[in-house]
């Protein structure tokens, strides 16, 4: 079945969230944000991964911006010396009266009040907008179609995001509760052993 453009766009701003099934370990119980999706392949970021390694450690002028826990993430295998930084602006922003990604300077909207940040920019810029902000060390990258075989194999679950998930306070816990809101089988998922032979 071929997918169309439409359909390949559709999953920018969604929740990836690893099958109990998908064996690699960069992704086990991963809950990935889409921040792209298109033909020339995909990119997102773990959201539950946190690392012991402190914002201000690394980009000190952003760390009274960092969410709790005020720590770097890994975003995923690719790029582990790259920062991204991800903001949650409240607020709507209308793509088609004020371009697209529109919003505050030194931030691009991805998805709803998801954008990312430009980090080289002043955080003065974005103090007055911001919501939370956490910052990835790496990303995921799929190539074009990988994600589209690996969601044909069973890998991954496909759900909405909410802007909570990106900061949420507690989250070694975000594959359960992403799981457990879902209003299906999939909340069943949520009740899933960490190792299925002890069960």
């Amino acid at each position: 079945m071929m997918l169309t453009m439409t359909e390949v766009s559709s999953l920018t701003g969604r929740l990836l969230v690893a099958t109990p099934a998908l064996a690699d370990p960069n992704f086990d119980r991963a809950v990935v944000l889409l921040l792209d999706h298109d033909e020339e392949g995909t990119l997102g970021v773990v959201l539950n991964r946190p690392t012991p390694v402190g914002v201000g450690d690394v980009l000190e002028p952003w760390a009274n911006f960092a969410g709790m826990p005020p720590v770097v993430f890994q975003g995923g295998p690719v790029s582990l010396d790259s920062a991204l930084g991800l903001a949650v602006v409240p607020g709507e922003w209308d793509d088609r009266e004020s371009g697209e990604g529109a919003g505050p300077l030194g931030w691009r909207r991805v998805h709803g009040a998801i954008g990312l940040v430009d980090l080289e920019a002043p955080p003065e810029l974005l103090a007055a907008e911001l919501g939370s902000l956490r910052i990835f060390a790496g990303y995921a990258g799929w190539g074009p179609g990988q994600l589209e075989d690996e969601l044909v194999e069973g890998a991954w679950y496909v759900v909405e995001s909410e802007p909570g998930d990106v900061s949420s306070p507690d989250p070694e816990h975000l594959w359960r509760s992403v799981l457990r809101r879902q209003r299906s089988e999939l909340a069943m998922v949520a009740t899933y052993p960490d190792d299925p032979s002890l069960n």
